[in-house]
């Protein structure tokens, strides 16, 4: 049986996902490629830390203990994050960030579709509201993929660069537990079985139009889900914490 326990850590999951990804596209503003994509980069940014202000609210009520998503944001180490690996990466060129985002877009597409069904009247309304910012961001993604992939000869050669880097973090975003399989019995949570079955069509279709392969071979990291990270997601905390770290009682006034 479930327990709130379970639906607090299954919504830290959701939050930091879309929080840190979200800051890590923050990371591009004044650096696009060029002035609307500057804009939409930070326009998706928004999207993704909103939708973790829902989920990281919703998951301090569960807890019970007074926590607000401003402290589940700035004031856990890295070590009590659940954000999948793939979120944290770095942004390297424009053609990882764009690979790294049609990963992440076409799994929370997926992964939101399912949570409409939830039998949690919350996760569900946030799902609902959350889908048409997602299928935009998907359409986003999937158009820059095709564009240089099928591209020049450079813009191919970074792309398919960025898949052989950040294939091996994909596995993670599909990793299961007793989390996962508690909340499933009740009705709760996805099955990530069947959104990686939907994924893998979809960016196995989008790539091969796109003149892109996958590796044949490829070890996954794993690990999120007890907060073991890479050496990225460190560095990133301290930037995006320092503020309400250092000065814990500032306020807007």
């Amino acid at each position: 049986m479930a327990s709130n326990k379970d639906l607090f850590e299954y919504l830290l999951r959701l939050g930091d996902n879309t929080l840190i990804i979200g800051h890590r596209l923050s990371e591009w503003c004044g650096h696009g490629p060029q002035l609307e994509e500057d804009i939409a980069l930070i326009n998706v940014s928004l999207d993704l830390i909103g939708r973790s202000r829902s989920w990281l609210t919703y998951a301090g009520e569960v807890e019970g203990a007074g926590r607000t998503e401003d402290d589940l944001a700035f004031k856990r180490d890295d070590v009590f994050f659940r954000n999948n690996l793939l979120c944290e990466q770095p942004n390297g060129d424009f053609a990882s960030t764009i690979l790294r985002q049609l990963f992440f877009d076409v799994y929370t597409y997926y992964q939101y579709t399912e949570l409409v069904k939830s039998k949690d009247t919350t996760i569900s309304a946030i799902a609902v509201k959350s889908l048409k910012e997602i299928e935009y961001h998907v359409r986003h993604s999937r158009d820059w993929t095709l564009r240089l992939g099928d591209g020049t000869e450079e813009s191919n050669k970074r792309m398919q660069s960025a898949i052989n880097n950040l294939w091996r973090f994909v596995g993670d975003l599909f990793d299961m537990d007793a989390v996962d399989e508690n909340l499933m019995a009740e009705g709760i949570a996805c099955d990530n079985n069947k959104i990686k079955t939907l994924w893998e069509k979809t960016i196995f279709e989008i790539l091969a139009e796109a003149n892109l392969k996958t590796p044949e071979k490829a070890f996954f990291a794993k690990g999120s889900r007890v907060g073991m990270h890479t050496e990225h997601l460190g560095f990133l905390l301290a930037e995006m914490q320092y503020l309400p770290r250092a000065y814990p009682t500032a306020s807007w006034s």
